[in-house]
C-alpha cells in the first residue's frame, strides 16, 4: 500500500510554514530563544545565569558565556548520574556518544525528550516534507526505508538510561508507524559489531521493497557493496527497483558521488544532504539543484556565529543569525532544548543566501590546516579532489591530510594519504591537478605556493585497501557516525595511519 498520498496534506502544510523562513528569520529565531530561556529558567543553569531576567537576545549574550564540551562536562556528567533540572528541565535518559573526530576521548551529548521531539524528529519529518514537495510523483512510502544506525549501551547502569550513537537513540525511540516502514528490525539495526550488522542487513533486506536509504555515505556504501556480493547483482537498482532517494549526512558526499552512481545506475535516483549531528538537526538540502542546505530556524535551536578569523581569540565577536554575511566562514554556536547553551559545535559554515538562510558546511574548527598561513578548509579539499577525480577518472574512498613541516631538504608541503576505489593512470598528474585546483580555490594556499617559496607541491601517499576502516576498527569506531579526520594541523592521525599502511 502506498501511504504517500495520505501524508501529503500534512507535509504540504509544513512546507507553507518553512516558506516563512525567507521573510521572518529574525522573528522566528528570537521566538526560539525566548521559548528556550523561559523553559529553562527554573533549572540550575537558568538560575545561575539569571534566565528569569532575560527578555532579549542582547541580555542573553551578556549573561551567558561561550561554552564548549569541557565547560559543560561537569553538568552533563551529573545529568548522566540521574540528577534532574541541571541544564534542562527534568531528567535526561539518553546521551549521544560522540567525538566528532577519532579522538579516544568521547563526548556525551544530552538528548532530552524535548530535543528528540522538537529537534531531531522534527528534522526527520521535514526531510520527508521537502523531498515530497520537490518530487510530487514520489512513491516514497510505498515501500521500506533502510535506515543505517549505530548501537547503544547502558549509562552508568542506571535503569532505562543509555548512551550510544544518535542514530541508535532515534531508532530506539521511533514511533510504531516509523517502525512499520523501516528495515531492518531493531535487533539487527542496533547491533554493535558493524561487520555482522552489515551482513545481516544485506541478507534480510535484499528481498524487501526498499524505496529510500538513510545514513552516512561511507558506511552505507559498505552495506550496498556487500549486498551486491551476496546477491550477485550488478547494481543496487536490480535488487531494489523502486529505490528513489538516499538521505545522507555525517560526511561530505563529494568523494562518494561517482561511486554511488556506479552502484545505483538508475538515472532518476535522488540524493539529499542533511545536517543531523549528535547536538541537533540543523539543515536540509531543499533544492536538488543547489548543494547548499536550508538552515532550519524554527526548531528548538538558537544559532550564533563567530567569524572564523576571530575564532580562538579571547573575546571574539559573536553574531546572531540576522547579522551574518554571505560568503564568510563562521564557527557555529547553538543553544538547544537538550541543554546546550551557546555551545561551540565544532563545525564551520559559509552562508550562500540570506532569504532564506542557506549554507554549506565548510569545515571543522579543529579540522583545517593553517601550518604555513594557507588556511585550507575541508570545503577546499573536497572541491579540489572533485576536480582531480573528474579530470583523471580517479575515485576516492577516504583520505586525510597533514602538513610536512620540514623534510631533510628543508622543504614544507601537505601530505595527502588517499585510499582510491580507482587509481588515476598517473599519480603525478593527479597531484598536479589537485595542487593547481587548490590554488584556484584558495588564494591563501596560492600565495603560499607562489614559486615554491613557502610550500612545495603537495604529496600523495596511496593508502592500501581498507586502511582507514582497519584504523577505525582498531579504535572500536567502525560504523555508526564515526568518521576519518580530513585535515589536521598535527601529524598525529596520519602517522598512526602510515604506521599500518
Amino acid at each position: 500500500m502506498n501511504l504517500t498520498p495520505f501524508i501529503k496534506p500534512v507535509t504540504n502544510s509544513r512546507i507553507k510554514q518553512i516558506d516563512k523562513y525567507a521573510t521572518a528569520a529574525e522573528e522566528l529565531q528570537r521566538d526560539v530563544l525566548r521559548r528556550l530561556v523561559n523553559e529553562a529558567a527554573g533549572t540550575e543553569w537558568g538560575i545561575r545565569h539569571r534566565y528569569s531576567d532575560i527578555r532579549q537576545y542582547e541580555q542573553f549574550a551578556k549573561l551567558v558565556g561561550i561554552q564548549d564540551y569541557e565547560s559543560l562536562k561537569g553538568d552533563i556528567d551529573r545529568m548522566r548520574h540521574g540528577e534532574k533540572d541541571v541544564l534542562w528541565k527534568g531528567c535526561c535518559r539518553w546521551f549521544a556518544k560522540s567525538s566528532g573526530t577519532t579522538n579516544d576521548k568521547s563526548k556525551f551529548i544530552p538528548v532530552t525528550s524535548s530535543g528528540l521531539k522538537r529537534v531531531h524528529y522534527k528534522g526527520g519529518f521535514d526531510v520527508v516534507a521537502t523531498y515530497l514537495a520537490n518530487n510530487p510523483k514520489s512513491r516514497l512510502l510505498s515501500g521500506k526505508a533502510l535506515i543505517l544506525g549505530g548501537s547503544h549501551s547502558p549509562n552508568y547502569n542506571l535503569q532505562d538510561s543509555l548512551v550510544g550513537d544518535l542514530s541508535a537513540i532515534l531508532i530506539e525511540n521511533s514511533s510504531a508507524i516509523v517502525n512499520m516502514l523501516r528495515v531492518p528490525d531493531k535487533k539487527i539495526a542496533l547491533l554493535g559489531d558493524f561487520e555482522e550488522k552489515m551482513d545481516r542487513i544485506a541478507r534480510c533486506t535484499c528481498n524487501k521493497d526498499v524505496t529510500n536509504l538513510s545514513g552516512v555515505p561511507s558506511w552505507m556504501m559498505a552495506v550496498l557493496k556487500h549486498m551486491l556480493n551476496i546477491t550477485g547483482k550488478q547494481s543496487i537498482d536490480e535488487v531494489w527497483p523502486n529505490l528513489e532517494v538516499f538521505f545522507h549526512g555525517g560526511v561530505a558526499f563529494t568523494p562518494y558521488r561517482e561511486q554511488y552512481r556506479q552502484l545505483i545506475r538508475n538515472s532518476s535516483m535522488n540524493y539529499v544532504e542533511t545536517y543531523n549531528a549528535s547536538e541537533g538537526f540543523f539543515g536540509i538540502q531543499n533544492d536538488p539543484l543547489d548543494s547548499a542546505m536550508l538552515l532550519m530556524i524554527d526548531y528548538d535551536v538558537f544559532y550564533e556565529f563567530i567569524p572564523f578569523e576571530e575564532f580562538g581569540s579571547p573575546n571574539p565577536q559573536v553574531l546572531p543569525l540576522w547579522e551574518v554575511e554571505v560568503g564568510k566562514n563562521y564557527a557555529m554556536l547553538i543553544s538547544t532544548s537538550c541543554g546546550l547553551w551557546r555551545y561551540m559545535i565544532g563545525d564551520t559554515v559559509r552562508f550562500t543566501s540570506k532569504d532564506p538562510y542557506k549554507f554549506v558546511i565548510s569545515g571543522r574548527t579543529k579540522h583545517f590546516i593553517n601550518a604555513f598561513g594557507e588556511e585550507l578548509m575541508v570545503e577546499n579539499a573536497e572541491k579540489g579532489l572533485e576536480i582531480a577525480c573528474r579530470e583523471t577518472g580517479a575515485k576516492v574512498i577516504d583520505y586525510t591530510v597533514a602538513p610536512v613541516f620540514m623534510d631533510a631538504d628543508a622543504k614544507c608541503r601537505h601530505q595527502w594519504l588517499v585510499e582510491f576505489a580507482e587509481k588515476p593512470a598517473s599519480m603525478e598528474v593527479f597531484a598536479e591537478i589537485l595542487d593547481s585546483s587548490l590554488q584556484l580555490i584558495n588564494s591563501d594556499y596560492e600565495a603560499k605556493r607562489y614559486k615554491n617559496k613557502t610550500m612545495q607541491q603537495l604529496e600523495i601517499v596511496v593508502a592500501r585497501e581498507n586502511l582507514f576502516n582497519d584504523w577505525l576498527k582498531s579504535k572500536g569506531k567502525l560504523g555508526g557516525q564515526h568518521k576519518v579526520p580530513r585535515l589536521s594541523n598535527s601529524r598525529q592521525y596520519i602517522e598512526e595511519l602510515l604506521e599500518i599502511n
